[in-house]
């Protein structure tokens, strides 16, 4: 498992836009004893040889929550990586087709994950720019390859950014006053993480609302919950999570913005001992570039402006911090209401990625 960790690390040696994980993370990540995903799936882990050195990866997945309640007949595949040699990714998807076939499933579909928290997709635009602690990066030849062995383009996902210039406080400062005294609406802000846990439980919950109508969505349960707090949730600026509750203090939305840890993970070298942790610290305090990870809102009060409380709150804490660049991780290019929430910011689609999929 730790060459299978490590095989990226030979891949993208030198590349200056692919963002390094932390090894022992994903080795956790992998392991069926900490991460609760393999309550719901089984995955098996495959490295390509030539000569005795690793040429190729692939993670093969049966999500049986997707299989056996949404009647999804798909096998998944991620951390798919390769040199370029047609042989080497034949060998690889060949795994992946067999377990699908074993267990009588229809097609094959991936990069993706465990869950829709996972890392998602090839990249298909945006090779020269750094990439995001939450995505995958390869190169243009994976395209290639996947178009070669008979896939087609499954979903499709877009990564926007925009200078914090463009954000004009004028058109959501209004209307945010109006709609918290109508809806009786409060935000409420962090400055320390103890203060964040007794409401991560409920933010999970209201995920899941928001985002259940999406395709293929896979529900956040009561140990991811643990799994994600002790991962996530402790290693973000508290200044960067922001709720907001009704009055009877029920959660009716969530923003959760990380300070950008794509160049401390590339100063880290997939280690946090003995100086890496020191990066991730700097870049925790210090940090121009924010990168929204979710924002969540309760169905009914999706089209209520509750956007602009939250886009307010925001404004505050990016002052504060100094922040100048402001990056959306991937987001489905379907979603139109995603995209309208942005559009008063002038964003620029700046990467795009898609999944691939095959009928087996």
């Amino acid at each position: 498992m730790e060459a299978f960790v490590k095989f990226p690390f030979k891949l993208y040696k030198d590349n200056p836009y692919w963002i390094p994980p932390i090894i022992k993370d994903e080795l956790e990540n992998f392991d069926k004893n900490i991460n609760p995903s393999f309550e719901i799936a089984d995955a098996f882990f495959y490295g390509a040889y030539k000569n005795g050195t690793m040429v190729g990866r692939v993670a093969v997945i049966l999500n049986n929550y997707e299989i056996n309640s949404q009647h999804i007949k798909k096998v998944r595949f991620g951390w798919f990586d390769f040199e370029d040699d047609l042989e080497i990714s034949t060998a690889l998807l060949q795994k992946v087709f067999e377990h699908g076939k074993a267990n009588n499933l229809e097609f094959a579909e991936g990069p993706i994950g465990f869950t829709n928290l996972d890392k998602v997709g090839v990249l298909t635009k945006g090779y020269e720019e750094l990439g995001t602690m939450v995505t995958w990066y390869n190169y243009p030849y994976y395209v290639t390859h996947l178009e070669k062995h008979g896939f087609s383009v499954g979903k499709e996902y877009v990564e926007n950014r925009f200078p914090f210039s463009n954000v004009k406080p004028d058109f959501f400062i209004k209307a945010e006053k109006l709609i918290r005294e109508r809806y009786k609406l409060k935000p409420i802000n962090f400055t320390k993480v103890e203060e964040v846990m007794p409401y991560v439980d409920e933010m999970f919950d209201l995920f899941n609302a928001t985002y259940d109508k999406l395709s293929s969505f896979i529900p956040v349960t009561d140990k991811h919950k643990e799994f994600f707090k002790n991962k996530y949730v402790k290693i973000l600026n508290p200044e960067f999570i922001k709720f907001v509750v009704d009055d009877n203090n029920k959660l009716v939305a969530f923003g959760i913005v990380m300070p950008s840890f794509a160049k401390a993970l590339q100063k880290a070298k997939g280690k946090l001992f003995p100086f890496g942790f020191l990066h991730f610290l700097k870049a925790q305090k210090k940090n121009d570039t924010a990168l929204f990870y979710l924002i969540g809102i309760l169905p009914e009060y999706q089209s209520k402006g509750v956007t602009a409380i939250i886009f307010n709150e925001y404004y505050k804490s990016f002052n504060k911090y100094g922040v100048k660049n402001c990056i959306r991780t991937p987001e489905l290019a379907s979603n139109i209401a995603i995209q309208k929430m942005w559009k008063n910011f002038d964003p620029e689609i700046y990467a795009t990625r898609c999944t691939y999929t095959k009928n087996l």
